[in-house]
C-alpha cells in the first residue's frame, strides 16, 4: 500500500533533480532565463546558477575569462552590469565590438599611430545631445560603435583607408560624433544625412542617411556624386557602400584584417585583389588589385574612374641569368558594351624596371570607362640583361573593374520629368 502511494505522488518542480533542470536552462536565452526568476523560488535559485550566464556574457558582450578575473565578478553580475550600460545595443554590440577588437589587434603592430588616434567611447548623454542637436534619431548600431570609440583625431593616415595617385591623394578619417553633427545636412540633395568620414585633402565624406528621404533608404551609407549635367543643385547621385552602419563597418574591417586591403607605408590602401587575378610566365608572376574612386567619378555624365596596382615578381629560385628589364607594355581594354581600345607604349609610368631573382616591382596607374564596368588584359615585353637581343612577353592577367551600386537622384529625374521606376540601378 505504501508503495502505491509513493507511485501516485504528484511530480513537482521541487522534486526534480537539479542537473537535468540546469541542462534545460542552459538552452534558454537571457530573456527567458530572467523570466524564470519570477516563476518559483526553485527556478529563481537555479537560473542564478553562475555558469549559465557565462555563455550569455561571451555571446552578447564578448567578455573573456581574463576580463572576468580582472573584474572579480560573477558571470551574472557581469552580464547585468554590462546590460545596464549598453543593453539597448544588445542586438549589435557583439558584431561591432568584435570588428573593433579585430581591427585594433591587426593594426597595432602595423599602423600603431592609427590606433593611437582613436578616441575613447562617447557617453550616452553625449549621443542623446547630438540627437537633440540634429533633430533626428541616430541608428542604434552607429550609437553602439561610438560607445566603443568616438571616431578618431583628424590625422593622416585616416582609419577608413587611403588612395594615392601621382596627382591625387585621399585619406579618410572616422569623424567623432560632435564633428559629424556639425556636418549634418539639411540642404536639398543630402537632407538628413550625417557624415561618417572626412578627407582633409579632397573634402570627401561618406554619409549615412539617418532618415529615409529623397529616394534614400534609412541607414544607407554612400558617397555623394553631384550630377554634373543637371541644372538642379539638389541633383546628387549616390554610390551605395553599405545597407547599414554595421554592414558598412564590418565589411570594411573584414577586408582589412584578411589582408584584402594592403598596408603600405603605415596606410590602409583600399585595393581589392582577386586571388585568381594572377598570371605566371616562366619565373615572373604578375598580379593585379583594383579600386574604384568615387570622388573622380560621375553617373551623369557617365565617367567611372578606376585605379589598379600591379605587382611584378621574379621567383627567388630563378637563375641569375634570368634577370631582365621591362621594355614596353600592351593593353587591351574592353568596356561593358564590348568596345575595345588597344594601347601600346614604352615602359610603365615612365620607368623601365629591372627584375632579378627575388625582386618585386610594384606600380599604380589608372583608367576610366564610360560604362559602369570593364576589364583590361595584356602583356609586358622584356629583354634579358645578359642576352639583350633576346626578348619575351609576360602575360598580364585579365582584371575586371565595376563601380558600386548607385542610385540616381530623384531630383534630377523629377526635374527632367522622367519616370522614377528605374531610380535604383544595379550592375
Amino acid at each position: 500500500m505504501a508503495a502505491m502511494e509513493t507511485q501516485s505522488a504528484p511530480l513537482t518542480l521541487e522534486s526534480l533533480p537539479t542537473d537535468p533542470l540546469l541542462l534545460i536552462l542552459s538552452f534558454l536565452d537571457y530573456r527567458d532565463l530572467i523570466n524564470c526568476c519570477y516563476v518559483s523560488r526553485r527556478l529563481s535559485q537555479l537560473s542564478s546558477h553562475d555558469p549559465l550566464w557565462r555563455r550569455h556574457c561571451k555571446k552578447y558582450w564578448l567578455i573573456s575569462e581574463e576580463e572576468k578575473t580582472q573584474k572579480n565578478q560573477c558571470w551574472k553580475s557581469l552580464f547585468i552590469d554590462t546590460y545596464s550600460d549598453v543593453g539597448r545595443y544588445i542586438d549589435h554590440y557583439a558584431a561591432i565590438k568584435k570588428a573593433w577588437d579585430d581591427l585594433k589587434k591587426y593594426l597595432e603592430p602595423r599602423c600603431p599611430r592609427m590606433v593611437l588616434s582613436l578616441k575613447e567611447g562617447a557617453r550616452e548623454e553625449d549621443l542623446d545631445a547630438v540627437e537633440a542637436q540634429i533633430g533626428c534619431k541616430l541608428p542604434d548600431d552607429y550609437r553602439c560603435s561610438y560607445r566603443i570609440h568616438n571616431g578618431q583625431k583628424l590625422v593622416v593616415p585616416g582609419l577608413l583607408g587611403s588612395m594615392a595617385l601621382s596627382n591625387h591623394y585621399r585619406s579618410e578619417d572616422l569623424l567623432d560624433v560632435d564633428t559629424a553633427a556639425g556636418g549634418f545636412q539639411q540642404r536639398q540633395g543630402l537632407k538628413y544625412c550625417l557624415p561618417l568620414t572626412f578627407c582633409i585633402h579632397t573634402g570627401l565624406s561618406q554619409y549615412i542617411a539617418v532618415e529615409a528621404a529623397e529616394g534614400r533608404n534609412k541607414n544607407e551609407v554612400f558617397y555623394q556624386c553631384p550630377d554634373q549635367m543637371a541644372r538642379n543643385p539638389a541633383a546628387i547621385d549616390m554610390f551605395i557602400i553599405g545597407a547599414t552602419f554595421t554592414d558598412w563597418f564590418t565589411s570594411y574591417v573584414s577586408n582589412v584584417v584578411s589582408g584584402g586591403f594592403p598596408i603600405i607605408r603605415d596606410q590602409i590602401f583600399r585595393y581589392v585583389h582577386d586571388p585568381e587575378c594572377v598570371a605566371t610566365t616562366g619565373d615572373i608572376t604578375v598580379s593585379v588589385s583594383t579600386s574604384f574612386l568615387p570622388e573622380l567619378s560621375s553617373v551623369h555624365p557617365p565617367h567611372y574612374f578606376f585605379t589598379y596596382r600591379i605587382r611584378i615578381e621574379m621567383s627567388k629560385d630563378a637563375l641569375p641569368e634570368k634577370a631582365c628589364q621591362l621594355d614596353s607594355r600592351y593593353w587591351r581594354i574592353t568596356n561593358a558594351k564590348g568596345d575595345v581600345e588597344e594601347v601600346q607604349g614604352p615602359g610603365v609610368v615612365g620607368e623601365f624596371p629591372i627584375i632579378s631573382p627575388g625582386r618585386v616591382y610594384e606600380y599604380t596607374s589608372c583608367t576610366t570607362f564610360s560604362t559602369t564596368s570593364g576589364y583590361m588584359e595584356g602583356y609586358y615585353t622584356f629583354h634579358f640583361l645578359y642576352f639583350k637581343d633576346k626578348i619575351f612577353n609576360v602575360a598580364i592577367p585579365r582584371f575586371h573593374m565595376a563601380c558600386p551600386t548607385f542610385r540616381v537622384s530623384i531630383a534630377r529625374l523629377s526635374f527632367n520629368f522622367l519616370p522614377t521606376t528605374n531610380t535604383h540601378i544595379k550592375f
